[in-house]
């Protein structure tokens, strides 16, 4: 009977729950990298860097406006932010969108794809830190720098052949400090959804981030193709993909601690190899025992963050375990 009651903040912080949203999030953004790449063939005539930030800025933008209005209709009521509340919408828009993809996309045209993978998918570890280290927001303990640990070797297991380690900081640099973006604008969401709702703070600093990226890819002389119907249908998807799934970690992250959210964020990069297989004709060389191999670390290092022993009595919610 029990678990018929589940709802409200109770079903938020339900592990099956949290579960199912962040692989399904995990999920929708391994499918950006095919379809990006598809996007880059279809709507950009030329593939440099202030072209790619203005592909990323149009999309951004638009997975904005499209979270403002699947959400609106949704809750039956139009979704705006608190005016008080427009500056750190701002702040999370620099970290999330605007820093995070200028670094990445730069970061990813000076080093290999399978090296970009691998510095880009250390933003959990980096999120754990950051939550820990900079807000106080949790502990850090054994059992997380463990976690962490496994699932940033799964990532390097899938992306084992031909690895070059030697580094560069114009392309592995930005990378990581892309990385670092994503982290620091995870912890921010979980602070400022204290005062506003995730799903807002989500559609407005991308409305924002997008629009930023945009002028930014004009002024430097980016150009882009929307005369094909393909590409826009590419461009629309990526765009919702955004919408839905920066929204719903939103939520996971203001009603859980960030360790154990964004700790699947190491499944990305597991999905982006699958769906990349599955949808492109180029060759992912990643061997089946790899992934075997990648899967089971990730798993691994999911379930020890996530798993807690049960107690007699009545169940204490820990948010520093």
């Amino acid at each position: 009977m029990k678990a018929l009651k589940i709802k409200g903040e109770a079903l938020f912080t339900h592990p099956l729950f949290i579960t199912l949203v962040a692989l399904l999030c995990c999920a929708l953004w391994g499918s950006a990298t095919p379809f990006i790449k598809i996007g880059y063939g279809l709507l950009l005539p030329e593939k440099d860097v202030p072209s790619t930030i203005l592909f990323a800025g149009i999309r951004f933008f638009f997975a904005g406006v499209l979270t403002v209005v699947i959400f609106s209709i949704a809750r039956k009521k139009f979704l705006y932010p608190k005016v008080e509340n427009y500056g750190k919408i701002a702040i999370v828009s620099a970290f999330q969108t605007v820093l995070q993809y200028i670094f990445f996309y730069v970061g990813l045209a000076n080093t290999s794809g399978v090296k970009g993978t691998i510095l880009t998918g250390s933003s959990t570890f980096f999120a754990i830190l950051v939550s820990s280290l900079m807000f106080k927001l949790e502990k850090l303990n054994a059992k997380k720098i463990l976690a962490c640990v496994l699932g940033l070797s799964g990532i390097v297991v899938i992306n084992l052949t031909g690895l070059n380690l030697t580094m560069n900081f114009l392309g592995d640099g930005f990378c990581i400090f892309s990385a670092i973006s994503l982290a620091v604008s995870s912890t921010l969401i979980k602070i400022f959804s204290k005062d506003e709702d995730p799903v807002t703070i989500s559609g407005y600093q991308f409305i924002l981030g997008g629009a930023v990226m945009i002028i930014i890819g004009l002024c430097f002389g980016g150009e882009i193709n929307l005369g094909s119907g393909k590409g826009i249908a590419v461009l629309v998807y990526l765009a919702f993909l955004s919408a839905i799934a920066y929204s719903l970690w939103g939520i996971l992250l203001k009603y859980n601690p960030v360790s154990k959210v964004t700790i699947f964020s190491f499944t990305t990069p597991i999905f982006g190899v699958l769906l990349t297989s599955l949808l492109l004709t180029e060759d992912s060389n990643v061997g089946i025992i790899n992934l075997i191999a990648a899967l089971l670390l990730v798993c691994l290092g999911i379930f020890i963050l996530n798993y807690q022993p049960k107690k007699k009595g009545n169940s204490v919610k820990n948010e520093n375990n």
